[in-house]
């Protein structure tokens, strides 16, 4: 007799690089059989199972009765390239993912699984880190039964956007991960889709958890692939 999950996902930055590959491995999955994907603008992908929400993310409030659900994939990020604007870089990187899961926690939303990043830290003195941090703190304080903070380090994939300096320190950091051990483990770079992968599974495990350094999502990826003895 075996118990079949139903469930539905949400998905915040679908677009993304991590969040295009949370939605292509919910499409895929058993466990799922709705995903409401909160966006701009309609994606390019067509689905039985999608339910496309256009969102105003100045105004989430608006969209209350849709954030309902069982596990919430927050993947939205923005760099200081693309968004200038300090305080938007704020509302986008701080504001936003701590009024969603605030919305998701009065849904009574189970799994809250957010993409945050390696050496996330609210006394940082970088924005980017800094913003992180702070948010990893107020989701703490949301009490969700699950809360999944991943902690990705260099991140590898197709982007839309070039970005030069990103693919040079890539590069080094290719080289020279073999030589990260200890503390330095988790600076090594993940590929992109190894995180999402880890991201339904550990809504969908209970691994008794809650952050998740870059090398340990690599090695739940390897762990998971390993066929059972």
């Amino acid at each position: 007799r075996f118990k079949i999950i139903m469930k539905t996902a949400l998905v915040f930055g679908s677009s993304g690089l991590i969040g295009g590959h949370v939605l292509q491995k919910l499409i895929h999955n058993n466990n799922y059989h709705k995903i409401k994907v909160f966006v701009r603008s309609d994606p390019k992908i067509d689905d039985p199972k999608l339910e496309i929400i256009r969102t105003d993310f100045d105004n989430l409030k608006k969209y209350k009765e849709h954030i309902k659900g069982d596990d919430c994939f927050f993947c939205i990020g923005t760099t200081k390239q693309n968004t200038p604007n300090k305080d938007e870089y704020r509302r986008i990187e701080y504001s936003i993912p701590v009024e969603t899961a605030e919305i998701a926690k009065l849904n009574s939303i189970n799994s809250f699984i957010y993409v945050s990043s390696g050496f996330a830290d609210p006394e940082s003195s970088g924005a980017y880190l800094k913003n992180k941090g702070e948010v990893e703190e107020e989701l703490k304080k949301l009490n969700f039964s699950k809360l999944v903070i991943m902690r990705p380090a260099f991140l590898m994939g197709k982007r839309r956007e070039k970005r030069k300096w990103e693919k040079i320190g890539m590069f080094f950091f290719k080289i020279l991960s073999p030589l990260f051990f200890g503390s330095l483990k988790k600076m090594k770079p993940i590929h992109s889709e190894i995180v999402a992968k880890v991201m339904i599974r550990v809504a969908n495990e209970n691994l008794g958890k809650t952050i998740f350094e870059s090398n340990e999502i690599a090695e739940l990826n390897l762990d998971q692939a390993q066929p059972n003895n």
